[in-house]
């Protein structure tokens, strides 16, 4: 694994043309190719209590994104009608020369420390497409078991679970 480790910092307006630049990436396009992420609107006013929308950073250099819900109160209920005391995670590596080299792994386990951090946090769910074999062998890896298939908009997914009594 590389020695340098991510941090995270809020994503700000100021990042709203680097995120438009990963979101058009072919491999960022692969793993969510149907989303549209309103960057705009959600980064010119305050964060809502239930999302945190970060950059992750390698030495100050940004290199990917991860946002973190509560997906029973998110806004437009992309998740149904869940159970509450879960969080929801979205991960993608921006910089095509950061992949494949622990970053990802490293975004993660900070995420999940975040949510489980908050005692009430039960589990973590997590929605890669199926067509992404290597996402869902890299959730697998982090501890994240079968769900369910489920189609979200115009997305086949499988729906994944991290329980907090499993680390």
């Amino acid at each position: 694994m590389n020695e340098s480790t991510v941090s995270f910092r809020n994503a700000t307006l100021g990042d709203l043309d680097l995120l438009r630049y990963w979101d058009e990436q072919p491999h960022v396009l692969a793993s969510d190719p149907n989303d549209y992420w309103g960057w705009e609107e959600d980064l010119s006013k305050p964060q809502p209590e239930w999302r945190k929308q970060l950059i992750a950073e390698v030495n100050g250099k940004p290199i990917g994104f991860l946002q973190i819900i509560d997906p029973q109160l998110e806004e437009t209920h992309y998740w149904g009608d869940v159970e509450e005391n879960l969080r929801a995670i979205d991960i993608w590596i921006g910089e095509k020369d950061y992949l494949n080299k622990g970053f990802g792994t490293q975004m993660m386990k900070l995420a999940i420390e975040q949510c489980f951090s908050e005692p009430n946090i039960s589990a973590i769910i997590i929605d890669p497409l199926v067509s992404n074999k290597g996402a869902i062998r890299f959730y697998k890896r982090l501890g994240f078991k079968f769900v369910e298939y489920r189609t979200f908009g115009e997305d086949e997914c499988m729906v994944m679970s991290l329980e907090k009594d499993y680390l």
